[in-house]
């Protein structure tokens, strides 16, 4: 296959199409698999394919034959892919300056979500559905979760406080963390 490559590549180079069609022939398939994995889109993957061979045809002149032309390759488009996601992730618009539409200028309005009414009843309620849920607590894994959590105090303080052992601490904790998750739980499923 390197010996095959290595004839295709020189005739390729050279401005032979037919070569070049088959370079992209014995490595489509592979190259589209590997990209629809990290981009999961048909069209995108498609259009990745088509620059990943566009970048390695002009870049063909500087390639060393000494590596795997396969390799190379893979190396381009997965390169173009990367850069093709971040684009994707970084691509921003102003919230402050109009969009340009086929209707004009657009001034975007964004509700302001963060003091609705409902939301800080939600949020109370939740907060006694969990209060209600520690106080069902047996007394030591009731008092070991608020010192943690609502003092905020470290596992040691705790173990000092209570003059009891750091490992009896964490059990106590993670005791009452799981009946606590078991009891938000079942009162989720009966609401």
């Amino acid at each position: 296959m390197k010996s095959d490559n290595s004839e295709l590549i020189k005739k390729a180079i050279e401005g032979d199409e037919s070569s070049y069609s088959n370079l992209l022939e014995n490595y489509r398939g592979a190259i589209y698999n590997l990209l629809f994995k990290m981009v999961r889109n048909k069209e995108e993957t498609e259009d990745l394919v088509q620059e990943a061979f566009m970048k390695a045809f002009k870049a063909l002149p500087s390639f060393n034959e000494e590596y795997a032309f396969s390799t190379w390759l893979y190396k381009i488009a997965i390169n173009n892919c990367i850069d093709h996601m971040r684009k994707k992730k970084l691509k921003t618009y102003s919230i402050n300056k109009p969009v340009q539409s086929n209707d004009g200028e657009l001034d975007r309005e964004f509700p302001d979500t963060s003091m609705s009414p409902d939301k800080s009843i939600l949020s109370e309620e939740r907060s006694n559905i969990i209060e209600s849920a520690i106080d069902e607590l047996p007394a030591n894994y009731k008092t070991a979760i608020i010192m943690r959590h609502s003092e905020e105090k470290s596992y040691e303080e705790i173990s000092l406080i209570l003059n009891i052992p750091l490992g009896t601490v964490k059990a106590r904790i993670f005791r009452a963390r799981e009946m606590l998750k078991k009891k938000l739980k079942d009162k989720a499923l009966r609401h």
